[in-house]
């Protein structure tokens, strides 16, 4: 059969992105009851097993399917179509190899991670619970990077969502059927996780069904250094395994060490908070549990804004380097800078939103929870900004073949992160607001590197002044619209309580997507260009009036 139709880079960004909003719907699904199930003391169990999860999941998973996805975009750039099977092939077993490794840590020394690396004895159930979904994920990225590298970007976007609504779906049970059981807060926390491994296991059998259903007619055998014929009259030279092994780490691991930075910034967030909040900050065990659960629930919106530019930045990574591959380096950079403004008008609304609507969100959302919510959520909002625009500019980087700069940032912005938590944190006055003020210094200073890094290493750097300003504008209007309506709305929605409150927010939040895309329409911060390149885009662009 033949290979699956690929998409543009934008058109699989749009695919990717529907997915998102799917399993963001599930994750809320997941996430806001599980932390009412737990707790503030329960989700931080759940929440500090997670970041340590994240080490080993990034580690395994960021870096090496990037690497593949543009192995095999380079690859099929130049019509080597058994190259790219046989680099999946050995992907798959390397990523097999890393996932069984990185499985065993967490099964075997879970007492150890919880006392001594996040100084919180009750997660030690929880990381084991992690165990098998590390391989499994491994396994499910090779396919994914395979299918993306490709330009196919439907195979990974239906398998995230069934992987997600399957954790949904049995974490809940799960952890309510324990608590309810009278297990205790840690098992509950340990069965909610087990749910992300049940949904390992749907994804990776669709990923392998898919991959049969579409692909299996380039399945054939290879030996290294084999002669492969490709058609009639022509031959391919597959490289050896071992070549494509030393380029799939040559990529990968700084990609990887680099990415890891941020799941070990999550994690290092974890065991500083504890730790200074109880041996300078003078707050007892409990009640640093309870500051750090309801900072990771103001986490939960934090992420969101990321989680929407991460398909654009997939999608980017093998559309760059295919143009790399092609030697037509205008359309490379013409790709970064369109993506980077993209980014900038999706995630800086989002970001100024969370700041905005901070109160109504964690207090709707989260009744009950500690009343540093609102004020962490602010903070956190005009980080989340950051942290899509050092994604974008970490994919502009590794795509064009810089990856090892994004290390280098990575560390730095690491370094950073931990001076101004080991400081702030300890101040009684200001104690866990210090965590998401170093997290917002940490990404300044890291996307600040990341340009110079690109100012210095590429041809064409991306320009800010076609990237910012529009944006900016556009949400400093839908910023005080959104303020201005929810001090207003108790004259229109008189419900008291909980939904009243939940009620004013989304009238809110309406009136100023409204309001933003006027804007945004009114400023061409995006163009008829760019919509013309996702799905109905120039249906969309006609209806608007578009130039």
């Amino acid at each position: 059969m033949a290979k699956s139709r690929k998409q543009n880079y934008m058109h699989g960004a749009a695919i990717l992105t529907v997915g998102v909003i799917i399993m963001k719907v599930l994750g809320a699904i997941y996430k806001i009851p599980l932390g009412n199930i737990l707790g503030d003391e329960g989700y931080s169990m759940f929440l500090g097993a997670y970041s340590i999860y994240n080490i080993f999941f990034t580690l395994a998973t960021a870096g090496l399917p990037v690497a593949l996805s543009r192995m095999v975009a380079e690859a099929d750039a130049h019509g080597r179509v058994r190259q790219e099977e046989k680099t999946f092939r050995v992907a798959l077993a390397t990523f097999a190899v890393i996932g069984v490794l990185f499985s065993f840590v967490l099964y075997a020394f879970p007492e150890w991670l919880a006392a001594n690396y996040l100084e919180n004895p009750d997660a030690a159930l929880s990381i084991r619970a992690m165990a098998p979904a590390i391989l499994l994920v491994c396994l499910v990225s090779a396919y994914r990077g395979y299918c993306q590298g490709n330009g196919n970007m439907i195979p990974t976007t239906v398998d995230e969502v069934l992987e997600v609504l399957f954790k949904v779906i049995f974490g809940l049970i799960l952890a309510a059927m324990l608590i309810r059981a009278g297990k205790g807060l840690p098992t509950g926390s340990a069965g909610a996780i087990l749910g992300v491994s049940i949904g390992s296991v749907v994804s990776l059998g669709y990923m392998i069904w898919y991959r049969h259903r579409h692909y299996r007619d380039l399945a054939a055998p290879y030996t290294a250094g084999d002669v492969e014929l490709d058609e009639p009259g022509g031959e391919e030279r597959t490289d050896s395994a071992l070549k494509i092994v030393r380029d799939l780490l040559t990529i990968g691991v700084p990609i990887a060490l680099g990415a890891c930075i941020m799941a070990i910034l999550n994690s290092v967030d974890s065991k500083l908070c504890m730790n200074r909040l109880q041996t300078a900050a003078h707050f007892s065990y409990f009640e640093a549990k309870v500051l750090y659960g309801v900072y990771g629930k103001a986490q939960t919106f934090f992420n969101l804004p990321a989680a929407f530019i991460t398909p654009l930045t997939i999608s980017i990574v093998p559309a760059i380097s295919a143009a790399f591959a092609r030697g037509d380096k205008e359309d490379a950079a013409k790709i970064s800078e369109d993506s980077m403004r993209i980014a900038a008008v999706i995630a800086m609304p989002m970001g100024v939103g969370l700041s905005v609507m901070s109160e109504p969100i964690m207090r709707g959302f989260y009744p009950g929870s500690h009343l540093a919510g609102p004020g962490l959520l602010a903070i956190m909002g005009a980080a989340a900004f950051f942290v899509c625009m050092l994604l974008m500019e970490n994919a502009v980087l590794q795509a064009s073949g810089k990856e090892k700069y994004t290390m280098i940032t990575m560390i730095v912005g690491g370094l950073v992160k931990i001076a101004v938590n080991w400081v702030l944190v300890a101040r009684r006055p200001i104690n866990i607001y210090g965590a998401p003020i170093g997290t917002l210094t940490s990404y300044i200073a890291m996307c600040a590197m990341n340009l110079l890094f690109m100012r210095f290493s590429l041809e064409r750097t991306p320009r800010l002044g076609r990237i910012l300003p529009k944006s900016v504008f556009c949400c400093t209007v839908m910023g005080f619209a959104a303020w201005g309506i929810y001090a207003l709305a108790p004259r229109l929605i008189h419900v008291p309580g909980q939904l009243g409150m939940l009620l004013r927010m989304f009238l809110a939040m309406a009136a100023a997507v409204v309001i933003y895309l006027v804007c945004v329409v009114a400023t061409s911060a995006v163009t008829r260009e760019d919509l013309e390149l996702i799905p109905g885009g120039s249906k969309i662009a006609a209806f608007l009036r578009m130039k």
